[in-house]
């Protein structure tokens, strides 16, 4: 029987083991990104348009609240297979949820937000009440 020296430092043996814990038991960052849909917001003198890319879903899988002036746009989507064998040994549940929420100006006009989902993107539409729709570029008078 032959022995055999073990130089390793134990720092780097525990930062080897934290690492392959995070890379195989917890969500990195880019698990976490696959489950926040991204967003482009952009405004115009008419309001605010909010994108929100989410493939695969259905209009019926979103919920969007308004809460005073905080609106948040939600999903839960759980799929099962059936399987019609009962000797299996491996069972996978397909389970996917996110929840944004959005701090909306004062200038919106709650009761005239619109929602619609085509092409996997939700579309927001936040328009502007009238008395906030002023000129952004306007040049001032020096008295």
């Amino acid at each position: 029987m032959n022995l055999i020296r073990f130089n390793q430092d134990p720092v780097s043996l525990l930062s080897e083991l934290m690492e392959d814990i995070d890379r195989n038991f917890i969500w990195g960052s880019a698990g976490l990104r696959q489950m926040m849909p991204a967003v482009n917001i952009s405004e115009n003198e008419d309001g605010f348009m909010l994108e929100m890319a989410a493939p695969g879903l259905k209009k019926s899988d979103f919920k969007i609240n308004l809460d005073n002036n905080v609106l948040t746009i939600s999903s839960e989507k759980q799929e099962e297979q059936e399987d019609s064998k009962q000797n299996y040994s491996c069972k996978e549940f397909n389970f996917s949820s996110f929840s944004r929420s959005f701090t909306l100006p004062k200038s919106i006009d709650f009761d005239k937000i619109k929602a619609d989902y085509k092409d996997g993107i939700l579309r927001v539409s936040l328009p502007k009440r009238e008395d906030a729709k002023v000129a952004l570029n306007r040049q001032i008078e020096i008295a």
